[in-house]
């Protein structure tokens, strides 16, 4: 199984650290995204935001949300950076 570098957060430190994994792991990674239903969703409470129509509620559930998407979107850019590949990107 080969094994590929997979960049860390650390890189941008004085201190760097490699980790080694396999490529279908990475591979993995890198085709992360929000199922379809949390997608629905965040872009349903994004727009409601925008509007101001938000419950105290809601307003918790798209923070929680953009947290997520934004961690899998970096953790997926680390990935393609592994692999050598650009994101692509799909309508939605």
């Amino acid at each position: 199984m080969r094994s590929i570098r997979f960049p860390t957060a650390s890189e941008v430190s004085p201190v760097t650290a490699m980790l080694e994994a396999p490529r279908e792991l990475v591979q993995s990674f890198a085709d992360l995204c929000l199922p379809l239903r949390m997608d629905v969703k965040l872009q349903s409470l994004m727009d409601r935001n925008n509007e101001g129509r938000l419950s105290p509620e809601e307003r918790e559930d798209l923070v929680a949300l953009v947290e997520l998407s934004e961690s899998l979107s970096l953790l997926r850019a680390r990935a393609l950076l592994a692999l050598g590949r650009r994101p692509t990107f799909t309508a939605s």
